[in-house]
């Protein structure tokens, strides 16, 4: 398993899509008022994510991240979440149905966010 998403938390989405779209010299694939993604030439994607509407809530000030590791459907979702409960890795949110797809939130060691989801299962 590689990750392949990186999301970054954002104060203001369409102001931070703006900014991306002049860095990066490309328009996101995906926008709305509090999300935008970034498709990479190295395959990886970029979201930017309004920090208001992360959850489970993010309680950083600034900043702010998650790797996240797309997965073919739901049950791997599950099989992953047990597998990291039986490894003793926090689970910050349980598997759940969200908008982009089904999902559950960990984190490592230092408190980065690790997300596994299988989109619009």
């Amino acid at each position: 398993m590689q990750p392949n998403f990186i999301l970054l938390y954002v104060e203001n989405a369409p102001q931070s899509t703006q900014f991306y779209v002049h860095l990066l010299g490309r328009q996101p694939v995906e926008a709305s008022p509090n999300f935008a993604m970034f498709a990479l030439d190295s395959g990886v994607m970029l979201g930017l994510w309004s920090r208001h509407e992360v959850a489970p809530s993010a309680q950083q000030a600034g900043g702010g991240s998650e790797l996240a590791f797309t997965v073919a459907g739901k049950s791997q979702v599950d099989q992953i979440h047990a597998d990291w409960l039986a490894r003793g890795i926090p689970v910050l949110q349980a598997p759940v149905a969200m908008d982009f797809g089904y999902t559950f939130c960990s984190e490592d060691p230092d408190g980065h966010r690790l997300r596994v989801f299988a989109p619009g299962a």
